[in-house]
């Protein structure tokens, strides 16, 4: 469904995936592994207006706490209720199951300013 070459990256390693005026929005494969093992995912409240940027999302591992932002602006449409009972579903599956919340985006556009997969790959190669 949502595979690495079809979303489009924040530079702090949230992904986006648009289907119509949704964004499904996940960590990247390189997020995970940097995190680890994840053992909590404390996602937004759905209803919830995320501006671009903001920290909507907190993942815990074993080792930290880090905060998920909101590659998008708009209101929290959907969470993964699977990862309440599974959270490590992130380390698995971080481009398909592991999916964190859908965000109807307020202005579509800004999609634009996110860095496609190879320009993502340039941006934690250094």
């Amino acid at each position: 469904m949502y595979n690495q070459e079809n979303c489009r990256f924040a530079k702090t390693h949230e992904w986006a995936f648009v289907e119509g005026e949704v964004a499904v929005v996940g960590i990247s494969d390189h997020a995970q592994e940097e995190i680890s093992d994840i053992v909590f995912v404390d996602l937004p409240k759905v209803g919830r207006q995320v501006k671009t940027g903001e920290n909507c999302c907190v993942i815990e591992s074993v080792k930290s706490a880090s905060e998920i932002y909101a590659p998008v602006s708009g209101e929290i449409v959907a969470i993964n209720e699977a990862l309440t009972g599974d959270p490590a579903l992130v380390n698995r599956e971080p481009h398909n199951g592991g999916w964190l919340f859908k965000i109807k985006m307020t202005n579509p556009e800004e999609v634009n300013a996110l860095l496609d997969f190879a320009g993502y790959q340039a941006t934690i190669q250094k």
